[in-house]
C-alpha cells in the first residue's frame, strides 16, 4: 500500500526521508524515534519481568548503559527498597493476569553517586488477540516539580504566617466584594471569626452610612483604577464603631483580570486616643498663654464690684446710689461669669463628632473676646472684620474654637508690640473663608514648607511642642475643610485661611 499524506507529512516532520516509510521497518523506525526524543523514562517489560527495550532518557536517568539494562529483570535494575515499597513487581504480576493499567504513583530513585529524583510512574499493558504480550513502565520526572510545589508551599506558610500575626486587619474578597479570608487581628478588633464572615460583603462590616461608599471602593478597583486610603469605621460584633485606616490592592488571575481586592486596615483606636490627649494638653498650653490676660480682665470687673460692696458696707442713705452699687456688683459678677464660661468651654474635652450648626461669624467673635485681654497686654490691636449676616457652617464648636485660638495666639507669637492681628470672614463660592492676619516678621520659604509637620516648632525649646499647627490641620480636615498659608513675605508678614463648606442655611 502506497504511502498516503499523513505518512508523508509525519516522515518529514521527523526529518525522515520519504523513502523510508516505503519500507516494511517504517512504523518500527517510527516508534524507535519517537522512544528516543520522548520526554519520559520507558521500559518495555515482558511476561518473566525482564526488560525488553529502554529508551534513552531512561538510560540517562538511571546512569546506565543499554547493555547492562536490557534482558535484565526489573529486580536487578531497582533497588530492593523502592520494589518493597511500590510493589512493583507484584502489580507488573497482576497486570499481566489481568490487563489492566497500573495507577499512577510515586517513586523516588537515585542513582549511586547522584542526587535523588523524583517520578511518577504507569504501567500500561500491550495487549494482542493472545492476551497481554508486554508492559511498558513509563516515568516522569517530578523532581522539580514537586521542589516547586514544595517552595511554593514554604512560601505559603510563611505568608499566612505574616498575615496571621500583622496586627493590621488583612481581609481578601473576592470580585463582588464578598470575604475569602480573615486574619487574627480582623478578628480580635472586630470580634468576628472568619467562619462568622465568610462569604458576607466586606461592606456590611462597615459603618451604615458608609457601607455604599466602600462598595464604590471595590467596584472601582475591580474596574482596574487605583483607590487611595480611605478612613472608614468598622462596626465590631459589640456594636460599636472602630477608626479603621484602609488601603487597598487588586488579586488577578492568570490572565490579568482583576479577580479579588485585598483590604488592610490599620485600627486607629489608640492614635484617635492619644490625639485627643495632644488636644487638650494643646488646649491646656493656650490657657496659661492666656492666663495673664484673663487674670487682667477678670480684675476690672472685680475690683469695680469690691468698690460697690465697700461702698453698701457704710450704708449710704441715698437709695439711687444704693440701687447704683447692686448694679455694679451684678455687671461686675455677670462680667466675670462670661470670661469663665468662655474659658471653661475651650478647655472642656469633646469628641469630634459632636457637629452641630454653627455661626462661624459668632464662634469667631466669642473666641476674640476671650483672647482681647491676651492683645492688650502685648500690646497688639486686635481687629475683628465679620459681616453682619450669619455664616453657617456644621462642626463641633469647641474644637474649632481651638483651631482659632491657636492661629490667633500663634499671630500674637509673631507680631510685635503696636502691631496688628486681623480675624476676618468672607464667604466665596461654596466655602466660609476665614483669615488671621498678622504684620510680624512673616517666614521663610523654607519654613513654610514644614509650618503643618507634627512637632515642628520655630519658637526656643521648652516653649512650644510644635504639635499646635499640625492639630489644626488634623482638625479641619475632620470637618472636611482645609487650612494653609495664602500669603506669608518674609518681614512683612502671615495670612492662614482656614475654609470650611457652608452650610445650608434654614428656610
Amino acid at each position: 500500500m502506497p504511502p498516503n499524506r499523513a505518512d508523508i507529512g509525519l516522515a518529514q516532520a521527523l526529518g525522515l526521508p520519504v523513502s523510508a516509510i516505503l519500507s516494511d521497518g517504517w512504523y518500527q523506525k517510527l516508534c524507535e524515534m519517537l522512544l528516543r526524543h520522548i520526554p519520559y523514562s520507558i521500559v518495555l517489560i515482558d511476561p518473566a519481568q525482564r526488560v525488553v527495550l529502554a529508551n534513552r532518557n531512561f538510560i540517562e536517568k538511571s546512569r546506565r548503559t543499554e547493555a547492562n539494562t536490557v534482558g535484565l529483570r526489573i529486580r536487578d535494575i531497582f533497588p530492593d527498597s523502592i520494589l518493597e515499597t511500590t510493589q512493583l513487581e507484584a502489580k507488573i504480576n497482576r497486570l499481566f493476569d489481568t490487563g489492566s493499567t497500573v495507577s499512577g504513583a510515586q517513586i523516588t530513585y537515585r542513582a549511586p553517586g547522584f542526587p535523588s529524583r523524583i517520578f511518577y510512574y504507569t504501567v500500561i499493558p500491550i495487549t494482542s488477540g493472545r492476551g497481554v504480550q508486554h508492559a511498558i513502565l513509563v516515568m516522569d520526572d517530578i523532581t522539580e516539580k514537586v521542589q516547586l510545589i514544595e517552595k511554593a508551599r514554604v512560601a505559603e506558610r510563611h505568608l499566612a504566617s505574616v498575615i496571621e500575626s500583622a496586627q493590621d486587619l488583612v481581609i481578601s474578597t473576592d470580585a463582588d466584594g464578598a470575604i475569602t479570608s480573615w486574619n487574627a487581628a480582623a478578628n480580635r478588633i472586630s470580634g468576628f471569626h472568619a467562619g462568622e464572615v465568610h462569604g458576607q460583603p466586606l461592606a456590611d462590616l462597615c459603618e451604615i452610612s458608609r457601607r455604599p461608599e466602600m462598595v464604590g471602593v471595590i467596584a472601582q478597583l475591580i474596574d482596574g483604577e487605583r483607590v487611595d486610603f480611605r478612613e472608614i469605621n468598622l462596626l465590631n460584633k459589640s456594636g460599636s464603631l472602630v477608626p479603621v485606616d484602609w488601603s487597598f490592592s487588586t488579586i488577578r488571575d492568570d490572565s490579568g483580570m482583576v479577580s479579588g481586592v485585598v483590604a488592610v486596615g490599620r485600627d486607629l483606636s489608640e492614635r484617635r486616643a492619644l490625639e485627643r490627649h495632644v488636644q487638650q494638653s494643646e488646649k491646656l498650653a493656650a490657657l496659661g498663654v492666656m492666663a495673664g490676660g484673663i487674670a487682667h480682665e477678670l480684675r476690672n470687673p472685680l475690683s469695680v464690684s469690691y468698690s460697690a460692696a465697700q461702698f453698701l458696707l457704710e450704708e449710704p442713705t441715698d437709695p439711687a446710689f444704693q440701687k447704683e452699687c447692686v448694679q455694679k456688683i451684678i455687671e461686675g459678677i455677670e462680667r466675670s461669669s462670661i470670661i469663665i464660661e468662655n474659658l471653661l468651654r475651650f478647655a472642656r474635652p469633646s469628641s469630634s463628632s459632636d457637629t452641630e450648626p454653627l455661626n462661624l461669624v459668632a464662634l469667631a467673635h466669642d473666641t476674640v473676646t476671650v483672647l482681647t485681654p491676651q492683645a492688650k497686654l502685648q500690646r497688639i490691636s486686635l481687629i475683628e472684620d465679620f459681616p453682619q449676616a450669619v455664616v453657617p457652617i456644621s462642626g463641633n464648636p469647641n474644637l474649632l474654637q481651638q483651631v482659632l485660638m491657636n492661629l490667633i495666639l500663634n499671630a500674637y507669637q509673631a507680631t510685635p508690640a503696636e502691631g496688628r492681628v486681623t480675624v476676618s470672614i468672607s464667604r466665596e463660592a461654596a466655602s466660609a473663608v476665614l483669615r488671621v492676619s498678622d504684620t510680624g516678621s512673616g517666614m521663610s520659604p523654607q519654613l513654610l514648607g514644614r509650618i503643618f509637620d507634627p512637632f515642628f516648632t520655630t519658637r526656643p525649646a521648652g516653649q512650644g511642642t510644635g504639635l499646635g499647627l499640625s492639630i489644626c490641620h488634623t482638625l479641619v480636615k475632620q470637618h472636611g475643610g482645609v487650612i494653609a498659608v495664602e500669603s506669608s513675605v518674609e518681614g512683612v508678614g502671615t495670612t492662614f485661611v482656614l475654609r470650611l463648606p457652608l452650610a445650608m442655611e434654614a428656610e
